[in-house]
């Protein structure tokens, strides 16, 4: 037992090193970005009409703080982020980053992980088959399924459907609501109204990631299903789906499991692309919005921040649930069998 809290500990503290390393990273990325959120900002306002002078942005730099120096800079951005919950504002919009935010991060998320449990849910029972089925027919079936879905890019899929949808039903189903449901407050109809848009980004986002999915159980499968284990559980007289969920399915979920926040991050990066095709409302589009629109590094860096603090939290919590269920993996850290 003390193994493992030393492990869960190392563990935690190597999470909270890589965020911390990360969060440096999207901070000089912002900071390095040709002309400062003052300069950017006045110069939007250029546009519209204003007269800016050397004076404005001076003044405008004072302001939001950007005449001190970097490390000062940053440790605040870090500390409000941390102690308060806080992003700051958004240099081009100007509204707070955290109501610009609200629901909508949640929001992306909760579509991402849809996906992605869709895409587990459809790929480990298919690999298994497709690994471990007698007829030769119905794995090559799988196999080209699943090179379909690898060779076909997730906005392709998505203006198919589209394109389907619009001829037959009249409907493109682009965005997460429709028209009555888009600006008002959370009820049953409107919870119903976005389950049924909801579906299309989710099968979309997942399409790739089942793909993939499916490969690597298949591998695994293949690979664990000729090790002398199993060869001598099946000495033991050990058979069918007993010995299939038993040793070679369940040691295979291993390397499945510990790819989660990698298959998360792969599906989130895919989003901004779908949240454009589809009209999403989302952090998606407003993270495409920020870095090839408006240039709003700000807003940018605080949704990069938010998704990669949930993929090291993912991946702490799939090393934790690994040490829990792989013997080979808690016998080194536990010490137990």
């Amino acid at each position: 037992m003390i193994n493992f809290i030393q492990f869960t500990l190392t563990r935690a503290l190597l999470a909270c090193l890589t965020l911390f390393l990360v969060s440096l990273i999207v901070f000089s990325l912002m900071e390095f970005v040709p002309s400062n959120c003052a300069e950017r900002y006045l110069a939007f306002k250029n546009t519209q009409g204003s007269n800016i002078t050397v004076e404005d942005i001076a003044a405008e730099e004072k302001k939001l703080g950007l005449d001190r120096p970097f490390a000062v800079r940053f440790s605040s951005w870090i500390s409000n982020i941390v102690l308060k919950g806080e992003f700051g504002q958004s240099c081009i919009l100007r509204m707070d980053i955290n109501e610009l935010l609200s629901g909508r991060f949640m929001l992306s998320l909760l579509i991402c992980i849809t996906a992605l449990l869709f895409s587990y849910a459809i790929a480990i029972p298919v690999g298994i088959i497709s690994a471990t089925t007698k007829y030769k027919s119905l794995d090559n079936a799988l196999k080209f399924i699943s090179y379909l879905g690898i060779a076909l890019p997730n906005f392709l899929v998505a203006l198919c459907i589209m394109l389907f949808m619009t001829i037959y039903y009249g409907d493109t189903m682009t965005g997460l609501f429709s028209e009555e449901f888009e600006n008002v407050p959370w009820s049953s109809d409107r919870v119903k109204d976005f389950l049924s848009r909801a579906w299309l980004p989710i099968f979309v986002l997942g399409w790739n990631a089942t793909a993939f999915a499916l490969q690597t159980v298949r591998a695994l499968m293949l690979d664990e299903s000729d090790k002398l284990y199993v060869m001598a559980a099946r000495a033991r007289g050990i058979s069918g789906m007993s010995l299939l969920l038993r040793y070679p399915a369940k040691h295979s979920l291993g390397p499945v499991i510990n790819s989660l926040g990698f298959d998360l991050n792969r599906i989130f990066s895919a989003l901004p692309i779908v949240a454009l095709i589809l009209i999403l409302t989302e952090s998606g589009a407003l993270l495409i919005e920020a870095l090839a629109r408006s240039n709003d590094q700000q807003l940018a860096g605080a949704i990069i921040f938010l998704l990669t603090a949930t993929i090291v939290f993912v991946n702490f919590v799939t090393d934790i649930i690994l040490a829990i269920i792989d013997p080979r993996i808690r016998k080194g850290v536990m010490g137990g069998g």
